[in-house]
């Protein structure tokens, strides 16, 4: 077994309950039944903790900072554009990522971000555009109302979750920048701040920071691309891209870039991290494609979240994640085996 595929194993959570209330009290009858069970040490958080982990049982709600609660709190769910599968429980959507700054195993965000700070916070605006700047986030913002969606996230690495989200339209911004013609590509970029991401002080990184990821300005402007700034009804936790992340649901979930502080329009192709660092497995568009495998493993399936090694929830893998109908025509007469 890879090393990769025994970290995985290593971060999954035994419950598969998906409602999160009854989430937690089969956890606590389970744990209280351990004595008559043979289960891994890893199964619960008590447990993991003894094997270092160190991941509190009831990790806070983030209500972020003051200015945005009231915008949090007004947010209308989004039914259209919401699938009715069921959530996954608040505790894996927040304990389970990939947020290399800060490590690269699934529980290194939660155990290394709490103290990351985000506010206050700017975003740059740049490139092809008629009104560049530099901008505080309570600006960007400020016209925006916010939409509840549900959307389905697919890693790259065959396993997914259901996350409610907090945010607007990238459209919506897009526009208010305005655009030149020769703006093709949209960039944007993850902060670089050493003091506080430990990895990107690292000499044995395979990432060369800071994070950078692109889409084509037709997929930017597609009704599904989510500015996000919540989720599950509060604030973005520091490990899941606090305070502002983009989230593209019919690609892989590395393209959907965590705490964002760029913004740069351009007429051609941006490059981007994992593209550069691996572009024989880590494709610019990213597509969710179960007929396309990853050079290590299957793409045709994939580890719906909460799953466990004597419960697992495999599910197969839909064209674009599921949302064909809304984002197939982007890539008609492409070949996605080859864009991939």
């Amino acid at each position: 077994m890879s090393k990769r595929l025994i970290r995985d194993a290593l971060n999954i959570p035994s419950s598969e309950i998906t409602s999160e209330s009854v989430y937690k009290q089969r956890r606590r009858l389970m744990q209280a039944a351990l004595s008559a069970a043979v289960l891994p040490a890893f199964a619960f958080p008590s447990f993991a903790r003894a094997a270092g982990y160190e991941i509190p049982d009831d990790l806070p709600r983030y209500p972020g900072p003051v200015w945005l609660r009231q915008k949090l709190a007004s947010a209308v769910r989004n039914a259209e554009l919401s699938v009715s599968d069921e959530l996954a429980p608040y505790y894996h959507a927040i304990t389970h990522n990939n947020f290399y700054e800060f490590g690269t195993d699934k529980r290194d965000p939660v155990r290394y971000a709490q103290k990351f700070k985000t506010d206050p916070w700017k975003v740059e605006i740049s490139g092809e555009v008629a009104k560049p700047g530099n901008y505080n986030l309570e600006d960007i913002l400020a016209p925006h109302a916010l939409e509840d969606r549900v959307y389905r996230l697919r890693c790259v690495e065959a396993w997914s979750m259901v996350i409610p989200w907090l945010g607007f339209p990238l459209a919506e911004l897009i526009k208010r920048f305005e655009p030149t013609s020769k703006a093709k590509y949209v960039q944007f970029t993850t902060i670089l701040d050493k003091e506080q991401m430990s990895e990107q002080r690292s000499s044995f990184g395979t990432i060369d920071w800071p994070y950078v990821e692109g889409l084509r300005m037709d997929e930017a402007m597609n009704p599904l691309t989510l500015m996000a700034v919540g989720m599950y009804g509060n604030a973005l936790p520091p490990q899941n891209g606090a305070p502002l992340r983009l989230v593209v649901p019919w690609k892989y979930g590395f393209k959907s870039i965590k705490s964002i502080v760029r913004i740069h329009f351009s007429e051609t192709m941006p490059e981007t991290s994992w593209n550069i660092t691996a572009p024989k497995e880590y494709g610019f568009y990213a597509n969710v494609n179960p007929a396309v495998d990853h050079p290590r493993w299957s793409q045709a399936t994939e580890r719906r979240l909460p799953s466990s090694l004597l419960s697992p929830n495999i599910v197969d893998t839909l064209p674009f994640n599921g949302y064909a109908d809304q984002v197939a025509h982007l890539y008609k007469g492409m070949d996605l085996s080859k864009w991939f």
